[in-house]
């Protein structure tokens, strides 16, 4: 990760009026070092040996500031925990259907799709996302090696 890029969302807080607490600080640089999607979790415990008085709740409530002020996006799978993505910009999902690895799939946005969606139901579209799934490099090979074995 660019300190750049650490640097220009600092800014975007400062902007903002939102301090940057030694917390935050650290939550931010993580997720922007991050590019496994991580759950709010994930962060905690990545962050816990540096800051041991740190709460799951204060992973939480920076996660919620950063979503807030768009340097995070939310990432919702069903009943699973929510995970976090810093890149913001226009981009879709592949995720694993065994460990449930996200990784970002870009490919050009579906504007035709959303203009032709409200042209034939009348709403006004908001958003779209698109995920594909499927079966990560590692979790093929996992099932190839336990077939040969078994």
């Amino acid at each position: 990760m660019s300190e750049n890029r650490l640097q220009e969302a600092i800014s975007t807080l400062k902007a903002s009026g939102v301090r940057i607490t030694p917390q935050r600080h650290a939550v931010l640089e993580y997720l922007l070092n991050s590019m496994v999607h991580p759950t709010a979790d994930d962060i905690y415990k990545a962050l816990e040996g540096k800051f041991p008085n740190m709460s799951v709740a204060t992973v939480y409530n920076n996660l919620r500031v950063l979503r807030e002020v768009g340097l995070v996006r939310e990432l919702t799978y069903g009943d699973s925990s929510s995970r976090f993505d810093c890149n913001t910009s226009d981009h879709y999902h592949i995720i694993c259907n065994s460990c449930g690895k996200i990784v970002d799939f870009h490919y050009p946005s579906l504007d035709e799709v959303e203009a032709l969606a409200e042209q034939v139901t009348g709403f006004k579209v908001s958003h779209h996302r698109m995920e594909l799934y499927g079966e990560c490099e590692e979790c093929q090979k996992a099932e190839k090696n336990k077939q040969k074995s078994g």
